[in-house]
């Protein structure tokens, strides 16, 4: 088979794919409330029982992370997700706004084309399926290709979920025959109402400039102050347990870690006692020649690796049981790895002289990498902590929390959410974690309350044509006589 004959093929696949969806979604949209609602629950439980299945299969499949976090992800975008939104008002009027005598009615967008990532393939399918059949649309999913069959059984799972359940066939759908030029079909042709993006950054890019609506989000880069009131070994465990979680994989999770001068040393400490290991200047240089590609990218090879994988690719070694590899550094740059997203254990150490310093840092931080994505602080300095959020380009600022879960609303009451947004300065349409009503529009019925005579003086007041001359004149003969 050539080239040509293989993008034809997903060309022509895309174009079926998002034909019987949409008639699919004709049909599904006209659904009630409680028949949605059951569909989305027993979807929601099919999801939930096969979440360690699906997590083996993209642990097998891409090699990254740790399989049994991802069951942990798996649970998350399905029981977690679903009791969240299980009671939401998704269908028809969704509020009424009495004293406004405005009624707000639920209107799905149509047909949402979902993009998959490799890094978090089978919880990111679940929970865009939720969100898709919770809001009355139909979805098209386009896995990424080196996590092509752990996605590919996620779809089926959640399509014969949904079938069993009472959904119309072609509700749900995924993509067979994977090519940039399908790829750029799905997101560019006139029957995709909305395109979900979750992925690199040049996927990202790509999705915003295909012409159709779009949520994407780019990358994260969250810096982590340790400020001098924080309870340190608890601080320290939540930032072990983020960055080891899944390796490392979730976008949320922390980079970089800025402490104030005089704590350092205790910082260092805890975090040493709690198995985090501190390259040497030599090691530091290897590891990061290994992550920093001539292209000037993170090296892909890096995602998810545990720490002895990534020192044995640097060609050093570690002790056994390190659970994350940390450099000191000083300086931000794109040329420096340390200071970028690291989507593996890797942290950068940074000292400054006091927290107004420190906030400068992260700051910086964010500037060269990860604007509007998410950040953390650990203080109990409510002060200091609205200072920080006064001042830092994120759409998430954590307080006391596992970033990488924090972020995601695993350890804090924001939406569960898989697709973080960032922002117009992170160049995303929207800030939000993306839930249910990311996916809908809002049609407003509203009532009128007021006459035109209410809105100013009546017309009565204003002069008669003859009498606005009349002052026009007046008005411009008192100026030429003040003028001299």
């Amino acid at each position: 088979m050539t080239t040509l004959d293989h993008d034809l093929r997903s060309i022509q696949e895309v174009r079926t794919t998002l034909a019987a969806a949409k008639v699919a979604q004709k049909l599904y949209r006209t659904f009630t409330q409680e028949k949605i609602d059951a569909i989305v629950a027993q979807v929601a439980a099919a999801a939930e029982k096969a979440a360690e299945k699906l997590a083996r299969m993209a642990h097998e499949e891409t090699g990254y992370g740790k399989w049994e976090d991802k069951i942990i992800k798996n649970t998350f975008a399905s029981r977690k997700l679903h009791e969240h939104i299980k009671d939401m008002k998704t269908v028809g009027v969704v509020a009424r706004h009495e004293q406004e005598k405005i009624i707000d009615i639920a209107v799905p967008v149509g047909v949402i084309a979902a993009l998959i990532p490799s890094t978090n393939p089978t919880s990111t399918v679940i929970y865009k399926g939720l969100l898709a059949l919770k809001t009355g649309n139909a979805i098209v999913f386009s896995p990424h290709p080196s996590a092509r069959r752990c996605i590919t059984e996620t779809v089926a799972i959640l399509n014969q979920a949904a079938l069993a359940a009472g959904a119309p066939e072609g509700v749900v759908g995924c993509l067979s025959v994977l090519s940039l030029q399908g790829t750029n079909e799905l997101m560019k042709h006139r029957d995709t109402s909305l395109i979900l993006a979750t992925g690199g950054e040049a996927m990202v890019k790509a999705a915003y400039s295909s012409g159709t609506p779009a949520i994407g989000v780019g990358p994260g880069n969250g810096p982590a102050f340790i400020e001098r009131s924080a309870d340190i070994p608890l601080t320290v465990k939540r930032i072990l347990d983020s960055k080891t979680f899944d390796n490392g994989i979730i976008c949320a999770s922390e980079q970089s870690i800025i402490v104030e001068q005089d704590f350092k040393e205790r910082i260092v400490a805890e975090f040493k006692r709690q198995g985090a290991y501190f390259l040497t200047a030599e090691e530091s240089e290897k590891l990061g020649a290994f992550m920093l590609r001539g292209n000037g990218t993170i090296n892909p090879v890096v995602v998810g690796k545990s720490p002895e994988k990534l020192a044995a690719l640097a060609g050093f070694s570690i002790p056994a049981g390190s659970r994350v590899l940390i450099s000191f550094q000083t300086t931000v740059s794109h040329k420096n790895p340390y200071s970028r997203e690291k989507l593996a254990p890797v942290l950068a150490f940074y000292e400054e002289q006091d927290w107004e310093r420190a906030c400068e840092r992260c700051i910086e931080l964010l500037e060269g990498e990860g604007k509007g994505h998410t950040m953390t602080i650990h203080s109990n300095n409510e002060e200091i902590i609205m200072a920080f959020a006064l001042h830092k380009s994120v759409s998430r600022l954590l307080v006391n929390t596992p970033a990488a879960l924090g972020g995601i609303g695993a350890t804090t009451n924001l939406q569960p959410a898989l697709t973080l947004g960032c922002g117009a300065v992170g160049g995303s349409s929207t800030s939000d974690n993306i839930g249910p009503f990311n996916l809908l529009n809002i049609r407003r019925l509203a009532y009128g309350v007021r006459e035109l005579e209410d809105l100013g003086a009546p017309a009565a007041a204003y002069p008669a044509g003859d009498q606005l001359e009349a002052i026009v004149k007046e008005l411009l003969r008192q100026l030429k006589v003040q003028g001299g």
